[in-house]
């Protein structure tokens, strides 16, 4: 494992902790991304320092345990970080330590993240500059996917997505997969094939639905099409069901397969790359509880000649993707952008977006520190 993959740090100027306070915001999505997910709750944060700086983050989730994570960041996690080192990843770890009895990732993680975001903020503003620049930029510009929570759509509301995607300039997309019969997936996907034509990229998500020999079965099928990725195609948890299915892939389609989204902590991801379950990788900044270890688990995918596509909240993972390390042999990093998802469409921001996607490109809008505060 990457030396400081689980948030190790030095503190530098002095500055403590001197408060955290944190706000539940639920936000309706504009396409419901299920009968059962029709909003998002972003938990949004604030720190301040000893030294008077200022720093906002937030954490994030579908729907599910808003109220949970915004409990743990008022009850536990302020009261455990005010008085301590102020400097980003300076006490991640020891944070992640103390909340353990809840969980080593999920809410915890989660919540975590509000903290970590924020203290980066506050970090990069006093720094009087950017994310991006604070660490050091690699590109100008990352390429952007169009993504959806589609697999409710029917067929002629999924094509129409399509096109708008190829309309926009997007030259990569995910749709998702798993209905009960494989065949109406490739179905699906076959119209979705005949409007991207076959130099597009196609990538699919299963989002867990299968068991092992379904997820064989299925994409012997489903390679027909020449997907790009099969994103969770077994539960998250299944390491060895991924193990199997990567072997299975490699003698046959050669789909490779992607995770991460629902891996919560660095040492998740090392098991999955060590064990060659999986080749790609998408961390969810805040799933994995911020900055601090999102940069630690890139390190450990750089290691191992992994892509890293960071997964979701495109206005902070894109700005990361422009910092990421490029690895020969190894594609660059690409950028999420699920339809009128993001929080400038959904009109949450106080304030401009600190990205920008034109042309299926992502590119920076000038911001001090993360960019990224709740109205």
């Amino acid at each position: 494992m990457a030396a400081g993959a689980t948030g190790d740090g030095a503190t530098g100027d002095g500055a403590t902790i001197a408060s955290l306070d944190a706000r539940l915001i639920r936000v309706p999505l504009t396409r419901p991304w299920g009968a059962d997910v029709t909003a998002v709750g972003v938990i949004a944060t604030h720190v301040v320092r000893s030294d008077g700086g200022e720093g906002w983050g937030f954490s994030w989730t579908p729907q599910i345990g808003a109220e949970a994570v915004h409990a743990l960041l008022t009850n536990d996690i302020a009261a455990a970080a005010v008085g301590r080192a102020a400097e980003p990843g300076a006490q991640w770890r020891a944070l992640w330590q103390h909340l353990h009895e809840a969980g080593g990732g999920g809410i915890t993680t989660i919540a975590l993240a509000g903290l970590d975001l924020a203290l980066w903020d506050a970090a990069t503003r006093a720094a009087g500059t950017s994310l991006s620049g604070f660490l050091g930029p690699r590109r100008d510009s990352v390429r952007a996917y169009g993504s959806g929570v589609n697999l409710h759509y029917s067929l002629e509301e999924l094509v129409a997505q399509v096109q708008r995607w190829v309309d926009a300039g997007f030259d990569a997309v995910k749709v998702k997969v798993g209905k009960p019969d494989v065949a109406e997936d490739l179905e699906r996907l076959q119209a979705v094939r005949e409007v991207l034509g076959p130099d597009r990229s196609l990538m699919i998500d299963a989002n867990q639905r299968w068991e092992l020999d379904r997820a064989t079965q299925s994409l012997e099928v489903l390679a027909a099409v020449a997907p790009a990725w099969i994103e969770e195609p077994l539960r998250a948890d299944d390491l060895y069901g991924h193990i199997e299915l990567a072997g299975r892939l490699e003698a046959s389609s050669g789909i490779p397969i992607a995770v991460g989204e629902n891996l919560h902590n660095v040492f998740r991801f090392d098991d999955f790359l060590r064990t060659g379950a999986a080749q790609i990788v998408q961390p969810n900044v805040v799933r994995v509880g911020g900055i601090t270890p999102f940069l630690g688990i890139t390190a450990i995918a750089a290691e191992y000649g992994a892509a890293v596509h960071p997964h979701l909240l495109p206005e902070l993972s894109g700005q990361l993707a422009l910092t990421l390390p490029a690895v020969p042999g190894v594609p660059e990093p690409m950028a999420e952008d699920v339809e009128d998802a993001g929080f400038g469409a959904l009109g949450v921001l106080d304030g401009p977006s600190p990205v920008r996607i034109a042309g299926g490109t992502l590119t920076e809008v000038p911001h001090a520190g993360l960019g990224i505060r709740f109205s």
